[in-house]
C-alpha cells in the first residue's frame, strides 16, 4: 500500500524537476549563456528536492514544521510558475506547456496524500486484529441470528401442535357431550315413559310380595358434595406393632406382608408404607 501513494508521487516530482529544468534552459538560454541557465534550473530542483527531503525526514520522525512546508509550496508554486511563464510566452504549443504546468503542484498534494497515508497506517499486526475482531463480530451476529431463526420455529411448531392438541380435544369434548345428550334423552323417555313402572313392577312383583317399588331413574342436576370423613388419629408403634401380628396370625399359616397390608387398609386402618413394613420388621424378629 506504500508504494501505491508514494510512487506516483516520486514519478510526478520527477517530471516535474525534467520540466521545470528543460523550460529554465529554454526560457534563459537565448538571454544568457546555457551553464547559468542550467544552473538556475537545477537551482530550483535543488532547492524543492532539498525541502521535500526535509519535510519527509520530519515526517519519519513524527515531527512538522510549517516552514519547511511552505517553503516546499513556494518552491512547487516557482516550478508552476515557470511552467506557465513559458507557456504564455511560447509560440504554437501554449496549449501543450499550460497542460503540464500543474504537475508540479500535483506532485506536491500526492506528497501531501502520502503524509496523511503514512500518519494513518497500521502495522500488520494490528490489521489482522482488527479482521479478526471484525470477523468474530460477524460470526457472533450469524450465530445470533441462526438462534433466533430456530427458536422462532421451534415456538411456531409448539404453537401449531398445541392449538392441533386443543382443537382434537375440543373435538372430543364435543362429542362425548353429544353422547351425553343422547344417553340422557334416552334416560329421560324411559323414566317418562308410562309402561316403564308396569314392566319393573311386573318382574319384582313374585320376590317382593306386598311392597310396593318405585322405580325412579337418577336425575342429571347438580349433586351435593358428600362431607370428607374425619381422619383417624394415628397409631402409635406399640399398637401398629400389635395390629399388624393380629392381621398376620390371623390365618394359619401366617400371612405374607403383602396379604397383611392388604387386609390392613381394607380394614380402613391407616399408616404410611415406612412404617407400616417397619412394624413387619419388628413383628417378624
Amino acid at each position: 500500500m506504500k508504494a501505491r501513494t508514494v510512487l506516483p508521487a516520486v514519478a510526478m516530482t520527477a517530471v516535474s524537476m525534467v520540466l521545470t529544468l528543460a523550460v529554465v534552459v529554454m526560457w534563459l538560454g537565448g538571454a544568457v549563456p546555457w551553464p547559468v541557465a542550467l544552473v538556475v534550473g537545477l537551482g530550483i530542483d535543488g532547492g524543492w528536492l532539498a525541502t521535500l527531503a526535509y519535510e519527509r525526514r520530519l515526517a519519519a520522525q513524527g515531527d512538522h514544521n510549517r516552514a519547511v512546508t511552505a517553503v516546499g509550496w513556494c518552491f512547487g508554486l516557482l516550478a508552476a510558475g515557470v511552467l506557465v511563464a513559458h507557456a504564455l510566452t511560447t509560440d504554437g504549443s501554449a496549449a501543450a506547456w499550460l497542460a503540464v504546468a500543474w504537475l508540479p503542484i500535483a506532485a506536491k498534494a500526492l506528497w501531501l496524500v502520502h503524509g496523511l497515508w503514512e500518519g494513518t497506517a497500521l502495522t500488520d499486526t494490528a490489521l489482522n486484529a482488527i479482521r479478526g475482531i471484525q470477523q468474530e463480530a460477524r460470526d457472533e451476529a450469524a450465530v445470533a441470528r441462526a438462534r433466533l431463526r430456530a427458536e422462532a420455529a421451534t415456538e411456531e411448531t409448539r404453537l401449531t401442535a398445541v392449538t392441533a392438541a386443543g382443537a382434537r380435544v375440543a373435538r372430543v369434548q364435543a362429542k362425548t357431550a353429544e353422547t351425553l345428550s343422547k344417553a340422557w334423552a334416552t334416560l329421560e323417555t324411559a323414566r317418562a315413559g308410562e309402561d316403564t313402572s308396569r314392566a319393573l313392577t311386573c318382574v319384582t312383583t313374585p320376590v317382593t310380595a306386598g311392597v310396593t317399588a318405585r322405580w325412579e331413574l337418577p336425575v342429571w342436576g347438580p349433586t351435593e358434595p358428600v362431607p370428607a370423613l374425619e381422619s383417624a388419629p394415628a397409631l402409635t408403634d406399640d399398637a401398629l406393632d400389635t395390629l399388624v401380628d393380629q392381621i398376620r396370625h390371623s390365618q394359619t399359616p401366617a400371612l405374607s406382608y403383602r396379604e397383611m397390608a392388604t387386609r390392613f387398609r381394607a380394614a380402613g386402618h391407616s399408616a404410611s408404607e415406612v412404617r407400616l413394613r417397619a412394624a413387619w420388621k419388628r413383628v417378624v424378629a
